[in-house]
């Protein structure tokens, strides 16, 4: 997400939620500046996206108002105007259940699955890849929702797994993050594979502590 995705968003955000309704007038450019720590240009591509979509209406001379309600979202859409404290507790409340459920519907097909994608994040982390140290540890709690047994949670930790990738690709990571959790990562799946629920939710209460 770009830095006029996340005006565009945080807009979108404030009509949707009431804060901003229609035909009211949304803040100035150097107040928007302000406050989403952009530039002007950030700020008039983000109001002339919104313009072109029909939510915003910029009038010459008066400013510009807000010309329609946001129509409805997809899930996807929702999450991917959320904030950090939304997704996280959204992603608290998935794989806590998956974890769960994982531990007594396992099967060692799973199992094996999660200790292969931990070999490959470990790999990952010893030739300095990022993108694949993320990419890798998804798969891993993906791997983990699979093994609930519950396809519409799988399904729908799938989905927001995809925004929550793309939502900290946005944040500053490091080898030494994924290198730091690469052991309660491992532990998560012996717990798994032990059906150790109680240990298996002390070490998932870690690892979201410490945001993967």
């Amino acid at each position: 997400m770009n830095l006029s995705d996340k005006v565009i968003a945080g807009i979108k955000k404030d009509i949707s939620s009431g804060r901003l309704k229609k035909g009211d007038k949304i803040p100035a450019e150097p107040e928007l500046m302000e406050f989403y720590q952009v530039g002007r240009s950030t700020i008039r591509e983000a109001i002339k996206t919104l313009a072109i979509s029909g939510i915003l209406k910029v009038q010459q001379g008066s400013g510009t108002i807000v010309a329609s309600k946001i129509k409805d979202e997809s899930l996807t859409q929702r999450l991917r105007r959320a904030d950090y404290e939304e997704l996280n507790t959204v992603r608290a409340v998935l794989e806590n259940e998956i974890v769960r459920l994982a531990c007594s519907k396992r099967t060692t097909a799973h199992v094996e699955l999660m200790q292969e994608l931990l070999i490959q994040r470990k790999k990952a982390i010893e030739a300095s890849q990022l993108k694949k140290c993320a990419d890798t540890d998804i798969a891993f709690h993906i791997a983990i929702a699979k093994a609930s047994g519950n396809q519409v949670l799988s399904d729908l930790y799938e989905n927001f797994s995809l925004v929550l990738h793309d939502f900290f690709s946005t944040r500053e990571q490091s080898i030494e993050h994924f290198q730091r959790n690469q052991q309660s990562h491992e532990d998560l799946a012996a717990a798994i594979a032990n059906k150790d629920q109680k240990s298996a939710e002390q070490l998932l209460k870690s690892i979201l502590h410490h945001n993967y």
